[in-house]
């Protein structure tokens, strides 16, 4: 199972990132996903997560600025991010609880890692 994460890049502040993270391989379901992100210096912190159903939650810092969604059927997750500030400044990291095929053995997975860089 991989995890492919994109969508990071530069922006200004104030301004919109929509990142995706696409789960492939032996898949039987996949329960919650979501990002976290670690800028340099602290600890990697939860954004936001949602599961199978599309219940969410998220860190206060992004609330009302940022919006977790999934795909159920391509097995992608998404953060839309917007009235960016430099405190969101990190690599963000997608990750997902998946239940494999055909072990049903449950394991987290983590993606790559995108940049995201919110300049003043």
């Amino acid at each position: 199972v991989q995890l492919q994460a994109s969508g990071g890049g530069l922006v200004q502040v104030g301004g919109s990132l929509r990142l995706s993270c696409a789960a492939s391989g032996s898949i039987a379901s996949i329960n919650n996903m979501g990002w976290y992100r670690q800028a340099p210096g602290k600890q990697r912190e939860l954004v936001a997560r949602i599961d199978y159903g599309g219940s969410t939650n998220y860190a206060g810092s992004v609330k009302g600025r940022f919006t977790i969604s999934r795909d159920n059927a391509k097995n992608t997750v998404y953060l839309q991010m917007n009235s960016l500030i430099p405190e969101d400044t990190a690599v963000y990291y997608c990750n997902a609880d998946v239940r494999q095929w055909p072990s049903r053995i449950l394991n987290i997975y983590w993606g790559q890692g995108t940049q995201v860089t919110v300049s003043s």
